[in-house]
């Protein structure tokens, strides 16, 4: 396997920080400075609030919560501006701003096959299972007249199974972050339609 962006590290963050994270206005404003592609910010927005409504969906607190939305985000912060430095220079700047490690760990793991770094927690795993897979059920979405309404997983995994669809999305790494969360593809294909942030 030949990493497109190796990080070349396997430790993010202080321990120190552990409970820092910023706040979502915070957030917010770094993504107005750092993204000026629209469909990528909506990408990441949608990433982020199927993160937080997993982690809601646990029974996990507020705070963890707020970190997993802040995860997802943020974990492509820095693909429109510094691609050839994705995701080296999000991580350094959350790291310049003394954040939670988690969530740059989970950040630094959503491609384990581009970054070489392995999902290991949950939130790590549930990231890099979101990530390309919210952005193929969104582009199935709007090729239907009634977008999300109706939409079965049948629909989805027919399309999946059409290379030429969504040709940019990953099917390897789709089935790779279903198994390694150790939850079936129908059922993480169920749970983003049925949360899916709505254009």
């Amino acid at each position: 396997m030949s990493l497109t962006h190796p990080l070349n590290r396997s430790e993010f963050g202080r321990k120190d920080d552990l409970g820092n994270v910023m706040s979502l206005p915070q957030a917010m404003d770094l993504l107005k400075d750092w993204v000026k592609n629209e469909k990528l910010l909506f990408h990441m927005q949608q990433v982020g609030h199927l993160m937080k409504e997993f982690a809601a969906a646990k029974g996990y607190d507020e705070f963890t919560q707020h970190l997993w939305h802040l995860s997802g985000l943020l974990h492509d912060a820095d693909w429109d501006q510094w691609p050839d430095d994705h995701c080296r220079k999000i991580i350094e700047e959350l790291e310049t701003r003394n954040q939670d490690p988690r969530m740059i760990k989970t950040i630094a793991s959503h491609g384990p096959r581009y970054f070489g770094v392995d999902p290991e927690s949950e939130m790590d795993k549930m990231l890099y299972a979101f990530d390309e897979l919210s952005g193929f059920v969104h582009a199935y979405s709007l090729m239907r007249p009634e977008r999300y309404e109706g939409m079965e997983i049948k629909g989805v995994k027919k399309r999946l199974k059409d290379k030429s669809f969504a040709a940019q999305v990953s099917r390897e790494d789709i089935a790779d972050a279903s198994q390694r969360a150790g939850i079936s593809l129908e059922d993480l294909i169920q749970f983003v339609i049925d949360n899916q942030l709505r254009a």
